[in-house]
């Protein structure tokens, strides 16, 4: 299992630009389709709003992959 960390430069990232930042896909239009098959779980539970809100302290899983969101203040 790999995790990733990823600091914040605002007060959340909208879900499918996380993925597209942290690596997991090569675009934002990628990452919508990755959230819409079912895939991405956040804090524990699938999350399948493409723009949903990520905030500091939330964990967003993508097979074996973690990404921790920190603060970047």
């Amino acid at each position: 299992m790999q995790t990733i960390a990823f600091t914040l430069s605002g007060d959340y990232v909208e879900l499918n630009q996380l993925l597209k930042l942290a690596g997991i896909c090569d675009s934002g239009g990628a990452g919508k389709m990755i959230v819409a098959s079912g895939d991405v779980k956040v804090d524990g539970k699938t999350e399948l709003r493409k723009t949903c809100k990520v905030r500091a302290g939330q964990v967003v899983s993508v097979g074996d992959v973690t990404i921790r969101v920190a603060s970047g203040n």
